[in-house]
Parts: C-alpha cells; structure tokens; sequence
C-alpha cells in the first residue's frame, strides 16, 4: 500500500481578532470594578530599627506616653509626661489629646518642633496603640482633619522576661 503524501505548508491560521476581543473585554472588566480606596492613615512614624537614635538638639520638648497593659493585653493605665490620665477606654485617650491639645497650640496648627515618643508594653493590643497615635496626632473636626502633632516616635520595645 502506498501511502500519498498531501501537500500542506503545515501552517495553522490563528484568528487573533477573538483573542483581541476577549483581551480587550477582560481589561474593561477589571479597570470598571477596581475600586479606589483614599489612605487609611498618612502617619509620619520613625520606627526604631536596630539601635536607639541619638536624641536631636533642635527638639525643645520631648512627649512621652507610656502606655501600660495587664497581662491579657488590656490597657491598664495610660501615662503622660510622668502624669497619669488613667484606664478608662477611651476617656483616657480623650484627655491624652485635650493635654497635646494644650502643648501644641490648640487651634492653630502643628509645630514642627514638637515629638511625641510612645512606649507601648509589648504585650499590648495593637488598637490601644493606634488610639493613642491617633490622639497625639491631632482630631477630626467638621469634617476636617486638625493635626497637633507630625512627628511621633517609638521607644524600644523590650520583650517580656
């Protein structure tokens, strides 16, 4: 038996217009249900990395909150410059902002020169942290962001023995 052998250049068209169509139609489809979300929080944070910085000259008065916590991670007092503010969620962080309130000028804006130094226990729950950065940075009034204070800082953090 003789086998032919049929003549073909072994070349398959590919329709690319369906591809295009389809390319196309998924790129819409994603660029229409993406949704823009603003910023959760622009903090201007100077974490510690490795070894504590050396303290600048040019600050000309140093915050310091120190925040305590029980065992089972609560807060179990809250403390500004060596004064307590107590431990009552969230009153106390209410008075932590009124005492920055004070310090920075009230109404008229952040001063470049202030630096606020946190230092949380480590066992403490991350929303106590984030309460007491949100009360030193300033408060939300008619709608309208009033900052107090830019620069915060944390201290080490040392680990429990």
């Amino acid at each position: 038996m003789k086998f032919r052998k049929k003549e073909t250049d072994g070349k398959v068209d590919m329709q690319m217009a369906a591809m295009i169509d389809i390319v196309f139609q998924l790129l819409i489809f994603f660029m229409l249900t993406l949704k823009i979300i603003p910023p959760e929080g622009d903090f201007n944070i100077n974490m510690p990395i490795g070894q504590v910085a050396q303290d600048s000259t040019d600050i000309k008065l140093d915050l310091k909150v120190r925040l305590e916590s029980n065992p089972d991670g609560t807060l179990s007092q809250l403390w500004f410059g060596g004064r307590s503010l107590g431990n009552d969620y969230p009153s106390c962080f209410d008075r932590l902002n009124n005492e920055i309130a004070q310090i920075a000028g009230g109404q008229q804006g952040y001063s470049d020169d202030l630096e606020v130094e946190l230092n949380p226990d480590y066992d403490l729950h991350y929303r106590y942290i984030v309460k007491a950065i949100s009360s030193c940075r300033g408060r939300m009034q008619g709608g309208s962001m009033i900052t107090y204070i830019e620069k915060i800082k944390f201290a080490p953090i040392n680990k429990p023995k």
